[in-house]
């Protein structure tokens, strides 16, 4: 993006915007944590009894400059309709994402049992952004997706939501004007764990992750239920013990008494992340709102300089 568009989405952006962030909800139980629960108009609700938090979700309402657009899509490579909804800069009143310039775009990938639109307002992401905009953050569109729970891998049942961003969420982001050649993704537990999985298999596609709470384990055996389909498709989709990928930027943080705490630790450390967080939290979207500030402001410098 030209120095001049840049300073003039900054420009706009500066003005009366307010900060807000996601209310807390309960930690989940059992030794399987995940993300929120929820549901989306065409996309399947997740079981009865999943293991993740619950309770309100935050109020999301548009604010300042920062749009917030829902659409719906039928995913051949979901086998289903599933939705996206872009949080992104607008210019004179309108989405930026709609012609007025090619932002650079960042994921964000949702944890087990939530969904596009929920992820919106569980934490907070429009008034995060607008907060982001007002202090100088570079400009970029947040994108949420329907991920379901297959913790963002090809399934042995045919389910490809990896598949999904590559050969249609990123080309319907493109054909608005968002630019998809080198982009960003964030996310919390699944999430994180998809967004730093996302940048193994793409280091061509993804300069930059921060990730929240990474769901990760040692071994298949270890792994919550349905996270994997077999020893063979856990190995092959495996984070923990990897070198960090060239070119690739990482943050990674995670709350002192999360379950995910100690491999946290151990990715951060094997991945040589440029920053960390390993302070006071837990798994809850109260944590995962409180550092959404300082990862997009990590996130936005990473991509500032990719463009």
């Amino acid at each position: 993006m030209p120095a001049s568009r840049r300073a003039l989405l900054i420009a706009a952006a500066a003005g009366g915007l307010a900060a807000g962030c996601g209310t807390d909800s309960p930690p989940p139980s059992g030794p399987t944590p995940a993300g929120g629960a929820g549901t989306a108009g065409g996309v399947t609700p997740p079981p009865a009894g999943d293991p993740s938090p619950s309770g309100q979700a935050a109020a999301s309402p548009t604010v300042g400059p920062v749009a917030v657009r829902r659409t719906t899509f039928a995913s051949t490579a979901r086998g289903r309709h599933v939705g996206m909804v872009v949080v992104a800069p607008t210019t004179a009143g309108a989405p930026s994402a709609a012609g007025a310039g090619e932002l650079p775009v960042c994921l964000v990938l949702h944890g087990r049992g939530d969904n596009a639109d929920r992820a919106v307002g569980l934490l907070g992401l429009d008034a995060h952004l607008t907060a982001a905009l007002a202090t100088g953050t570079a400009p970029f569109a947040l994108v949420t997706l329907d991920g379901g729970e297959t913790y963002w891998h090809r399934r042995a049942s045919g389910d490809n939501p990896e598949g999904m961003i590559l050969g249609e969420v990123l080309p319907r982001l493109a054909a608005q004007g968002l630019r998809t050649d080198r982009i960003a993704a964030t996310g919390w537990s699944m999430g994180g764990y998809g967004a730093l999985l996302l940048a193994r298999r793409h280091p061509d596609l993804v300069v930059a992750v921060a990730a929240s709470s990474p769901a990760m384990w040692h071994s298949y055996r270890a792994s919550a239920p349905g996270a994997f389909d077999s020893s063979a498709d856990f190995t092959e989709h495996a984070i923990l013990g990897t070198p960090p990928v060239p070119g690739v930027a990482y943050r990674i943080d995670c709350g002192e008494a999360d379950p995910f705490y100690s491999v946290s630790r151990e990715a951060a450390d094997a991945l040589q992340a440029q920053e960390r967080n390993f302070g006071p939290g837990g798994h809850t979207p109260a944590y995962w709102s409180a550092v959404i500030p300082a990862q997009l402001a990590f996130l936005g410098h990473q991509l500032a300089r990719a463009t």
